[in-house]
């Protein structure tokens, strides 16, 4: 599993599939191949929503973790 964590405070997010990883790894822009954080907001998860229909548990982790801020900056950290 993948564990996403908000990168300024470190806060939990949840948990998603490597799946799921690798829909969030396709729709972001990586800055390189070691990059394992992402900036996301509303719009970054509508197009994950549309492009991927099979993402609902992402979806809703992500809104989630947004709120009502204008986005966040997440990390991934595959666990055991």
């Amino acid at each position: 599993m993948i564990r996403l964590s908000n990168k300024e405070t470190g806060a939990d997010i949840g948990e998603i599939s490597e799946e799921e990883l690798q829909i969030l790894v396709a729709a972001l822009e990586e800055e390189n191949r070691r990059d394992q954080d992402y900036w996301i907001d509303h719009a970054v998860v509508d197009m994950i929503e549309i492009d991927h229909l099979n993402a609902g548990s992402l979806i809703t982790v992500l809104r989630a973790a947004i709120g009502d801020s204008d986005g966040i900056e997440i990390r991934y950290v595959r666990t055991v």
